[in-house]
């Protein structure tokens, strides 16, 4: 049996849920100024996705980054989404 797929499909679930709160701390302590280091970080998986030789460990890390470049979109959302009101803003910043 083949577990790859799976492994693959429960690392994609948790990467993409431990990336949701990520967005909404940095979001409440750094603004959308932060979006580059989540840029950063994606560049870096993905790099070594590609100097990863196993298949899966490599999947894993291009899941990882493309999350992260997919955070810098929901930065400028989760933005908007505080303005509506839908979560708290960070009195101390401005």
């Amino acid at each position: 049996m083949m577990f790859s797929g799976i492994v693959l499909g429960a690392a994609a679930f948790f990467l993409i849920g431990i990336f949701h709160p990520i967005v909404i701390k940095a979001e409440y302590y750094w603004g959308k100024k932060c979006w580059w280091v989540f840029a950063l970080v994606g560049i870096a998986f993905c790099v070594a996705s590609m100097l990863v030789h196993g298949i899966v460990l490599s999947s894993i890390l291009g899941v990882a980054g493309f999350s992260s470049f997919w955070s810098i979109f929901e930065l400028f959302a989760q933005e908007k989404r505080v303005e509506r009101g839908w979560f708290p803003k960070n009195p101390k910043r401005k």
